[in-house]
C-alpha cells in the first residue's frame, strides 16, 4: 500500500516534534516549560458545565443532529455573530446560513474544499497559521504568501496584497486576531482592504475569528465587511467555541456565509464527517453566549500579565528590540535575529539562513523551554511564544528564554 501524493508531499510538523521531545525529557525528570499551547488553563465556564450535564439524559444528546447542525442553534449562532459584529444580515438581498463542524479547524477545510479548484490562489499571510498552506495545497490549490514583520507589527502592507491578487486569486484567509502574533488589524487598515477588496470583485475572503472575543487591550477587533456590508456576499466567517469557552476538546466550530456557499460545505462535510457533537450543540442552545464576556475577564488579566512580564525580561536584558505589544489571541512572536545569541548560529550579518529551529531544539535541550520555531508559520528566525502558562511558570521560563537569548557568544581568536 502506497500513501498519495496528497499526503507524501504534506509537510511534517515541527510543532509536534518538539512536543514529543518535550514529553520526553519530562518522563525522564527535568524541568520542561511547555510554552506551545493554544489552549487556556481554565475551566469552561460553569453555567456551560451545568448545560452540558443538564443534556446528559436526553436521548437526542446522543444522536445524529442535522449535518449542518441543529437549526436553532444554527440560528442562535447567526443572530450571536450579527450582535457582536454589529451587522445585520437581513439589510442584504441574499439569504445566510450556518454549518457547525467539528472546530474551527474543521471549518475551514471544509470551506477550501468546497470553494478551490485545481490552481487557484490562496493568498495568505505570514505569520500565518500552520494549517493554511497545507489544507490549500491538499485541494490542490496554491498559496500565495504575503510577508509581514515586526516593525509594522506584523501588518501586512496592503500593497503587498494588492501585488499578490491576479485572475487565479479565489480567496484571501485574514486571522484577525492573528495566531500567531498575538495582534488584530487596525480599524483602519479594515477600511483599505474593504477598498480593496471593492476593486477586485472575484476575491472571497475567509474571515479567521476564533480569537474575536479574546482581546486584552483596545481598541476591540473590527473587521473590513463593517466598512462595507456588500462584501459579506463574498465573506465566510469562522468562529468557535474553543477559545472564548476554553473548550478546545469539544471540538465545536462553524461557519457562517451565503447560503449557496454553505450548502455545499453541508454538503461536503455530509458525505466526509457528518455532524458535529449533538450533545454540546444541545448544551449550546441552552447557554447564554453573551455571559462568556464575564468568563473572559480573570482569562484576559491572565494574558495581560504575561505579556507585561514579556516586557519586562526583555526591558532587563536590554533587548527591546525584540518587543512589540501583544493585544489579542494567546501569543507572541521573538525576533531571534535582533537578539545577542544570534550571532552563534548566523556565520555573518549577510547571512539568511533561517535558523529557528536549530534555536528552538537547543533552547529545548539546555534549557527545557519548548516554543514553537517561526518557520511553521510563514516566518524566519523567530519563534511563537504561549501566553497562557501560570505566570510564576511563565515568569521563569521567560527568565530562562532571556538568559539563552541575551548570551554573547565567543568568538575564537
Amino acid at each position: 500500500m502506497e500513501l498519495s501524493s496528497r499526503v507524501k508531499g504534506m509537510a511534517e510538523s515541527v510543532t509536534l516534534k518538539l512536543n514529543s521531545k518535550a514529553m520526553e525529557l519530562a518522563e525522564s525528570g527535568k524541568q520542561v516549560y511547555n510554552l506551545t499551547a493554544g489552549q487556556l488553563p481554565f475551566r469552561p465556564p460553569q453555567a456551560f458545565i451545568d448545560a452540558v450535564r443538564s443534556e446528559l439524559d436526553f436521548l437526542k444528546s446522543y444522536q445524529y443532529s442535522p449535518v449542518a447542525g441543529f437549526v436553532d442553534l444554527r440560528k442562535k449562532i447567526i443572530e450571536h455573530i450579527e450582535t457582536t459584529r454589529e451587522i445585520n444580515f437581513k439589510s442584504l438581498d441574499e439569504e445566510f446560513d450556518c454549518v457547525i463542524s467539528n472546530g474551527a479547524k474543521h471549518s475551514i477545510s471544509n470551506i477550501l474544499g468546497a470553494i478551490i479548484d485545481p490552481g487557484d490562489e490562496v493568498i495568505i499571510i505570514a505569520p500565518y497559521w500552520i494549517s493554511y498552506p497545507e489544507m490549500i495545497k491538499f485541494c490542490r490549490g496554491i498559496p500565495v504568501i504575503v510577508t509581514s514583520n515586526i516593525f509594522d507589527v506584523f501588518t501586512p502592507p496592503l500593497a503587498e496584497i494588492r501585488k499578490a491578487i491576479s485572475e487565479k486569486t479565489k480567496a484571501i484567509i485574514i486571522n484577525s486576531p492573528n495566531n500567531p502574533a498575538g495582534i488584530h488589524y487596525s480599524d483602519e487598515w479594515m477600511q483599505e482592504f474593504a477598498e480593496l477588496l471593492l476593486e477586485n470583485p472575484h476575491v472571497s475572503v475567509i474571515s479567521d475569528e476564533i480569537y474575536f472575543e479574546v482581546c486584552y487591550y483596545d481598541p476591540r477587533p473590527t473587521y473590513f465587511y463593517q466598512k462595507h456590508p456588500e462584501l459579506l456576499k463574498r465573506t465566510i466567517i469562522v468562529d468557535g467555541i474553543s477559545k472564548a469557552f476554553a473548550s478546545t476538546g469539544l471540538r465545536i466550530g462553524y461557519c457562517v456565509g451565503p447560503k449557496n456557499i454553505l450548502k455545499g460545505i453541508e454538503n461536503l462535510q455530509g458525505q466526509l464527517t457528518s455532524s458535529a457533537n449533538s450533545l454540546v450543540q444541545r448544551a449550546m442552545m441552552n447557554y447564554d453566549f453573551s455571559s462568556s464576556s464575564q468568563f473572559l475577564v480573570p482569562v484576559k488579566n491572565h494574558l495581560r500579565d504575561n505579556a507585561n512580564v514579556i516586557k519586562e525580561k526583555l526591558k532587563e536584558a536590554h533587548m527591546m528590540k525584540c518587543w512589540y505589544q501583544p493585544v489579542s489571541a494567546f501569543y507572541y512572536m521573538i525576533d531571534f535575529s535582533q537578539t545577542p545569541v544570534f550571532e552563534r548560529y548566523a556565520e555573518n550579518r549577510k547571512d539568511k539562513t533561517d535558523y529557528s529551529v536549530q534555536i528552538c531544539e537547543d533552547m529545548l535541550n539546555e534549557l527545557g523551554v519548548v516554543i514553537v520555531p517561526g518557520t511553521d508559520f510563514g516566518m524566519t528566525n523567530s519563534a511563537r511564544l504561549s501566553l497562557v502558562l501560570h505566570k510564576e511558570a511563565f515568569s521563569e521560563a521567560m527568565d530562562k528564554i532571556v538568559q539563552f537569548l541575551s548570551a554573547i557568544p565567543h568568538k575564537d581568536a
